[in-house]
C-alpha cells in the first residue's frame, strides 16, 4: 500500500470503504468530484439520512432540538432528496429554502416536494459560495449529514451565520470523528487512523470517487465560535430505544453501542 494511502471507515457504516489516497485540497476539483458522485450514485451507496433522524440512532423526536417550527423560515444546507424539507413543511414552517451541490438531488427534491403539495426555493450551488440566499432572514438553518462535505468550514459557518436573524438557530449533524477512526474488524473495533489527521483524501466507491476530510470535533466547535455562534446543545450518544426497536445486530449497531457514530450540534447566532 502506498505510504500516502490508508483504509477509511465508511461515513455511515462500521466497515471500511476501501483504500483512500491523500490528496491536495482544490475546491474546484472537490466540487466536481463530489457533485458528480451525488449526481450518480451517492444515495445508492451511502444512503439518505433525513429528518426526523440526525443519524442512524439519533432522532429529533427524542432530542427536540427544533421545537415548534410553525411560521418559521427554514434553510437546509445539503437538501438531498427533499425529505427533510418535507418534514419541516408538514410541521408548518412558513418558508422552505435549500441549497445542494448536486443538480440531480435538487431535481429529486423538487419532484418529491411537489408530490407532497409543498413548495420550496431550491438552489444548486456549493454551500461555500454566494448564491443569492437572503441575509438576516432565517429563523433556522439546518444540515443533516452534509456539513462535512464543506471545503471551507469557517467560511461556510460565517455564511450560514449571515443567513440567520439575530438569535437564529443553526442545527447540524455529521459522522462523529471518532467513528471515522475506528472500523469493525473480526468482531473487534480497531483504530485505523489518527484522530488528529485532517488531511484531505479521495476514496473510490465502485467506479466513482468522493473527496473528504475527517475533521476533529474541536475544529467544528472553534469554527462555530469564530463565526459568532454559541453552542447550546450537543448530542453524541446513540438512542438505546431506537437501537432496541430495530433489533439491529449489524457491525454498525454494535459499534454504536461502544462509541459515538453521529454528533449533532445546536448553536445560536449571537
Amino acid at each position: 500500500m502506498d505510504k500516502n494511502s490508508v483504509y477509511k471507515p465508511n461515513i455511515i457504516g462500521a466497515g471500511e470503504v476501501g483504500c483512500a489516497i491523500s490528496v491536495d485540497m482544490d475546491k474546484s476539483s472537490v466540487y466536481k468530484t463530489n457533485s458528480f458522485y451525488w449526481d450518480t450514485q451517492g444515495n445508492d451507496f451511502l444512503g439518505a439520512i433525513v429528518l426526523p433522524y440526525y443519524g442512524a440512532f439519533v432522532s429529533e423526536e427524542k432530542c427536540q432540538l427544533f421545537g415548534d417550527v410553525s411560521g418559521k423560515k427554514m434553510l437546509e444546507i445539503g437538501c438531498g432528496n427533499g425529505q427533510s424539507l418535507q418534514y419541516q413543511g408538514e410541521r408548518n414552517a412558513s418558508e422552505l429554502w435549500a441549497v445542494d451541490i448536486s443538480e440531480k438531488q435538487i431535481k429529486k427534491a423538487a419532484q418529491h416536494l411537489k408530490a407532497c403539495g409543498l413548495s420550496a426555493k431550491l438552489i444548486c450551488s456549493p454551500m461555500e459560495e454566494e448564491c443569492g440566499i437572503p441575509v438576516d432572514y432565517f429563523d433556522f438553518v439546518y444540515s443533516i449529514y452534509a456539513i462535512g462535505w464543506a471545503t471551507d468550514l469557517e467560511g461556510t459557518f460565517c455564511r450560514i451565520a449571515s443567513y440567520l436573524k439575530k438569535d437564529g438557530v443553526f442545527i447540524f449533524s455529521w459522522s462523529h470523528p471518532i467513528h471515522k477512526c475506528v472500523a469493525a474488524e473480526n468482531n473487534r473495533l480497531a483504530f485505523k487512523k489518527s484522530y488528529f489527521d485532517e488531511s484531505w483524501y479521495s476514496v473510490s466507491l465502485d467506479e466513482d470517487a468522493l473527496t473528504l476530510s475527517d475533521r476533529k470535533l474541536s475544529t467544528y466547535v472553534n469554527a462555530l465560535a469564530k463565526a459568532g455562534f454559541v453552542i447550546e446543545q450537543m448530542i453524541e450518544q446513540s438512542d438505546d430505544e431506537i437501537m432496541q426497536s430495530r433489533d439491529d445486530n449489524s457491525d454498525f449497531a454494535k459499534k454504536a453501542k461502544m462509541l459515538p457514530v453521529t454528533f449533532v450540534i445546536k448553536a445560536r447566532k449571537l
